[in-house]
């Protein structure tokens, strides 16, 4: 898995700890900044000193030969790193991975008839369903008017990186994908070997340097609703909410749903795209969104039903 100028340790919680303690300043933690630093962010010894651990064990931590640290040390070891809730359940994560992350997927995604008609039943609220690999399995015909590139069957993440189109809707995209890219990391956990996953990855990590710089950050946030400024290019600027509620019964499928304020001008022209929108044609797929042998080109033989 190409992670551009990333230094590996072996191990998917060593390599979290070293970034995540070179990016915590002295002075945020009480330490002299000192003008002779030759690292950024704090030493092996200052963290192994905040979280009241051995210099030793806490090196062999980073360097992933002990994987295995109790809860008392990853209580502090966070305190230490001034980690949030996010980041620190991430931590516990790599550190105890489940078998479900480990196992991933054992087949196709596919989306329940009942959702399916669920979100199709919502004439003015954009509504789709991505599984774990952020391809879209699942989209009511206002999410496509949305976006093209929410129409089921392409890779959203691959989409927002790669495509000037989406990056033209978002009025923010250097915010919006920074935030897609940390809820990536916490929704796969410690699954980032998965060869579906590590594909797709690769592919944006060679591709695009927003992608890279950001996967390198290890940024994690499970951020399940906000706001998204966007210019659509048929009826204007929306300022929508969006939610995003995890699937009961179906792994790693999330729904996604955008609204506007009532009263609002972005409700009245949500209302106005909605009424502009048109179902797609049964096998109809999204142009320069899918390439042969990609993480994205499978997502759409894998999400079976368009909507």
């Amino acid at each position: 898995m190409a992670t551009g100028t990333t230094r590996t340790t072996g191990s998917g919680l060593g390599e979290y700890l070293r970034v995540r303690r070179e990016r915590v300043r002295p002075g945020d933690v009480g330490l002299p900044e000192g003008a002779r630093r030759r690292v950024p962010g704090l030493r092996r010894e200052e963290v192994a000193l905040l979280a009241g651990i051995s210099v030793e064990y806490y090196l062999r931590l980073e360097q992933g030969r002990d994987q295995r640290p109790s809860d008392q040390v990853l209580d502090s070891i966070a305190r230490a790193l001034r980690l949030d809730t996010d980041a620190e359940n991430y931590l516990r994560e790599l550190a105890r991975p489940s078998r479900a992350a480990r196992a991933g997927p054992s087949g196709p995604e596919r989306v329940g008839a009942g959702v399916r008609s669920l979100i199709d039943n919502w004439t003015t609220t954009p509504a789709h369903v991505h599984g774990r690999y952020m391809t879209t399995l699942a989209a009511n015909p206002t999410a496509v008017a949305l976006s093209r590139f929410f129409s089921p069957g392409v890779n959203t993440l691959h989409a927002a990186f790669l495509e000037p189109e989406m990056r033209a809707l978002y009025r923010d995209w250097d915010g919006m994908t920074a935030k897609a890219v940390a809820y990536l990391r916490s929704a796969v956990g410690s699954a980032v070997d998965d060869p579906r996953l590590a594909e797709l990855i690769g592919e944006l990590s060679l591709r695009s340097e927003r992608f890279r710089t950001l996967w390198a950050r290890q940024d994690v946030r499970q951020k399940t609703s906000g706001v998204t400024l966007l210019l659509h290019p048929r009826v204007g600027p929306l300022d929508l909410r969006y939610e995003k509620l995890a699937l009961p019964g179906a792994p790693g499928q999330v729904l996604v749903t955008y609204h506007a304020e009532h009263g609002s001008p972005s409700y009245e022209r949500l209302r106005l795209l909605a009424h502009l929108a048109t179902r797609p044609s049964p096998g109809t797929t999204v142009p320069g969104t899918t390439a042969p042998g990609t993480a994205a080109a499978r997502g759409t033989r894998d999400a079976p039903g368009r909507a």
